[in-house]
Order: structure tokens, then sequence, then C-alpha cells
């Protein structure tokens, strides 16, 4: 591995000229950089939910059970990844990579899958210190291995946090068998950012199949729904207060019935709530969610249910979902400093973005 990334960084130093004369590493022009003012003042952008791939992680797979894993190369990261973000006028992509399917690997081979990512994203991050950040892979159904594999993406590579899946292949992550992974979160101060995958711990084979494809739309929130309420119903939260969770698609349907989630321990007699506090309190304090919610009262909503301070821009490249970025500087519910806060400031703290 040491080889490749030397190679890798000798290839970012050879293109370094290139890239401040306005060319890729290919030689060919990139598209000019959109930069972002408010009031004003230039701001930073920071993207949160941005999905790649390493397509070396195939060479791993051969004769294992998960030789079929697709890997697409649209979403590899090359100089296209920098042109769209020079486009969009995004500065930041925290870098994450899910699905997370080496959940059902042993602990020998999820361990060298999430090497390999980790030590890919740092090479890549290395040759663009300026443009992004990466969130560890983590062997998640091994808490103390993801404990020890977040240790080192964090001391070693620079990572600045994790992404996990909302379950682990049907198992809750608020089982007390977790723990170890997020304390070892809560101790180095780990953002971790929550994907799903169309909710197959919770809906029968079949049960969003059908035309609008509805296991991403209907499935993805349901799923960080339910991942954010064993979180807090399950007492996670309260075991690990200093935890702080980032859930994609503007937090599923938490936010948008919330009043129901509030009610619950006080009226349903069988809801054996462990949590110490109220579901708003923890939305408001320990989770933030992105703005991909597409439109400007969605957005309205999320700052009204749960501040400013927890909301932070996401684009789910490299999807052509519209992004969010002038819905947000655009929004007349939100003053100058509250777009800030939102498009990178937010980010920027809690990545530890100087």
């Amino acid at each position: 591995m040491s080889n490749r990334r030397d190679f890798l960084r000798g290839v970012g130093t050879a293109g370094a000229g290139l890239v401040a004369l306005g060319y890729g590493l290919n030689g060919r022009a990139q598209p000019a950089r959109r930069e972002i003012s408010i009031g004003g003042q230039r701001v930073r952008t920071v993207d949160i939910h941005a999905h790649c791939v390493i397509l070396e992680v195939a060479e791993l797979l051969g004769s294992t059970a998960f030789a079929d894993i697709g890997f697409p190369n649209w979403q590899a990261l090359g100089p296209d990844r920098l042109d769209v973000m020079n486009e969009r006028g995004v500065d930041y992509e925290a870098l994450s990579i899910n699905r997370y399917w080496w959940y059902a690997a042993d602990e020998e081979l999820a361990n060298r899958i999430v090497r390999l990512h980790d030590e890919a994203l740092a090479s890549w991050v290395e040759q663009h210190p300026d443009r992004f950040v990466a969130l560890s892979s983590v062997a998640l159904q091994y808490p103390e291995l993801a404990a020890e594999q977040l240790e080192y993406a964090m001391s070693e590579l620079g990572h600045r946090g994790a992404s996990i899946g909302g379950h682990v292949t049907g198992e809750h992550v608020s089982d007390p068998r977790f723990d170890p992974f997020w304390a070892k979160a809560e101790e180095l101060g780990a953002p971790i950012f929550m994907h799903p995958d169309g909710a197959k711990n919770a809906i029968r084979d079949g049960g969003l199949s059908g035309r609008g494809d509805l296991g991403n739309i209907i499935g993805n929130p349901l799923e960080t729904t339910i991942f954010l309420s064993h979180l807090m119903f399950e007492g996670v939260l309260d075991r690990f207060p200093g935890l702080r969770v980032v859930a994609a698609h503007g937090g599923g349907f938490m936010p948008s019935y919330l009043g129901r989630s509030e009610v619950a321990c006080e009226v349903r007699g069988n809801a054996e709530c462990l949590n110490e506090r109220n579901p708003s309190d923890y939305l408001r304090e320990q989770v933030l969610v992105d703005t991909i919610v597409f439109d400007d009262e969605g957005l309205r909503h999320l700052v009204a249910e749960m501040g400013t301070s927890q909301i932070v821009y996401g684009t789910d490249a490299p999807f052509n979902w519209p992004d969010t970025l002038d819905v947000i500087l655009n929004s007349p519910s939100l003053t100058d400093a509250e777009k800030a806060a939102i498009v990178g400031g937010n980010l920027s703290r809690l990545l530890r973005i100087s």
C-alpha cells in the first residue's frame, strides 16, 4: 500500500501546476469554480453527503461471496469529481463509501476491505487537501475492530469520522454490543454519518417493489427514522452524550413527524423507553441532518424543529438529485448568518476543517 500511496502522491505533485493553471490532472481545462458569497462575504461550502467507490477493492473479492459486487466507474474519484464541485460551488466534500455490503464479510476480509477503503481515501485527500476530507468505512459487525479502525483512520490517516449504515445485516446498532464503537467515537470526537440502504431490515421482501423506486424514495428515509429512533429510545445517546450523529436525507421522517415520537413514551404503555430526554432534545443537541429535502419549506421545517446549528449541506454526489445549495442561499426564512452556518460553517467545526 505504501508504494501505491507514494505513486498517487507523485501524481498529485506532478499535476499541481496544471491544476493551478485551471487544468485537471488529465491536462484538460476545468470549469470555472463557482465561489459562494453571502452578504458580500466569501463563505466555505462543505458537503457531508458525497459517495464514492474504490475500484481496487474488486481485486480482493475474486473468489469470495462478494465477487459480483458492482463498482460503477462513474462513482470512482477522478477529475470529473472536481469539475462538478467547481460548477456547483462546493469547496469541500466529506467522502464516504456506503451500501455497507462488507458488513456480511468475515473479520479478516472485512478488515482488509476497510483498510483499503480508508488508505485509498487518504491518498486522494492527500492530493487534494483543500477540497476533501474522508470518513472511515468501519466494519461495524465487529464493534471492537470498528473502534480500532476508527482510531487508526483518524490518528494515522487524518480521517474526520466514520460512515455507517442504519443496521448491521438486520441487527439494530443500538444493541449494547455496539457500545465499544460508540464509546470510541465519543472519545475521539468523531462525527458519525449514517446512510441508509432501502430499509431492508424493516420491509419484507417485495414490500417496496413496483414503480417509483420505493426502496429509495420511501425505504431510505424509513431506515434513517428507525435508526434515529433506536438511538433515542434505547438510550444510546444518553450513554454517550458526547456523540454526534449526522443523518442523511434530512433525517428521514423523524423531523417531519416528531410530535408522535415526542409523546410515545407517555401514551404507549408498551413503549418501555430508556431515553432520559425528549426526542426533540436529541435533535437539537446530538443529531444533525443534511439538507436533502429539496425545497424551502422542507428546509424551513428542519430549522424550526432542530435549529440552524443541526442542519448541514449535503448533495448525494455523484447522484443527480436536485442540489439544495441555491435553496439555502435563496431562502427567505434564513438570515445570512444562518445560511453561512448551513452551507459550511457547521461542518467546518464538526469536521475540523480550518
